[in-house]
């Protein structure tokens, strides 16, 4: 228990790191002092990010992404892992699809085919770019029709002599049965979308277009913030590159950290039970 405790505290460390660098003063960040609680305690890194219209765009794009993204994975997840859950009575090829998402999964066509798909079918510099090309997330997809194979079959033979069909089924036994496994997949294209940044750089042609993560990557590795602040005295001695990328880095993860708890009892029982059954 007590080397349990002590691996979160070390997993937390780094978050409490830098949260504590975001609510200190420059020249305490500068000189080292901040280790994990606030030096001269100032909002002012915080409010620098809120006046910047760039990284509110950035939110409001990767908010649009994870609400569309989530609900597409979701709803193609439970599309196809529904039918590839029966037997080879029900669906005679099943297995057959089964190996062509695996395979898809483990091998692809590579960056270059990758971009030339998207850039040839119109969707670069859309938001669309960010979603489509991950609509069918395949592990998720394998999850899922493991968990569906695991639930009675009695339930939709029921189902089926109440005058059902396949699509009733779905909805109203798979569906509300599979909660716990849902709840954990949903968790984790939420927070696949909200992370990823790389896609943003390649698809999005300008910075106005990028979603949060793929601003934070400029911002962190390539911008300069202190050529944002000017040579306002008082705003250098409250502000510097490592405080407000601090904030950012921290406002960007807090999302996904309100988030977690509400899905967190699903995730150990979801996994368990998605992973029964080959």
């Amino acid at each position: 228990m007590t080397f349990l405790v002590g691996m979160a505290l070390l997993c937390l460390a780094p978050l409490v790191h830098v949260l504590a660098v975001s609510f200190s003063a420059s020249s305490a960040a500068k000189a080292g002092l901040v280790t994990f609680w606030p030096v001269d305690f100032t909002l002012q890194s915080y409010r620098f990010v809120a006046e910047r219209p760039e990284f509110i765009r950035s939110i409001l794009i990767s908010v649009e992404r994870v609400l569309l993204g989530t609900l597409l994975n979701m709803l193609l997840t439970v599309l196809i892992a529904y039918p590839l859950s029966k037997d080879a009575r029900s669906f005679p090829r099943r297995t057959l699809y089964v190996w062509i998402f695996v395979f898809s999964m483990l091998f692809s066509g590579g960056l270059i085919p990758w971009y030339m798909v998207i850039k040839e079918t119109g969707l670069l510099n859309s938001i669309w770019a960010l979603v489509l090309p991950g609509a069918v997330p395949v592990f998720n997809v394998i999850l899922l029709l493991n968990f569906f194979r695991g639930l009675p079959k009695e339930l939709e033979e029921s189902a089926f002599i109440d005058g059902g069909g396949y699509w009733k089924s779905l909805w109203r036994i798979y569906v509300p049965l599979s909660a716990p496994s849902l709840a954990t997949l949903t968790l984790f294209a939420m927070v696949g979308h909200w992370n990823s940044w790389f896609d943003g750089l390649i698809l999005m042609g300008t910075p106005e277009k990028y979603p949060l993560s793929s601003y934070l990557q400029t911002v962190v590795v390539q911008m300069d913030i202190q050529s944002m602040i000017g040579s306002d005295l008082a705003s250098l001695q409250q502000i510097s590159d490592q405080t407000a990328k601090a904030a950012q880095i921290f406002l960007g993860a807090l999302p996904i950290l309100l988030v977690y708890p509400f899905l967190q009892r699903y995730f150990v029982t979801g996994m368990t039970l998605g992973s029964i059954k080959e």
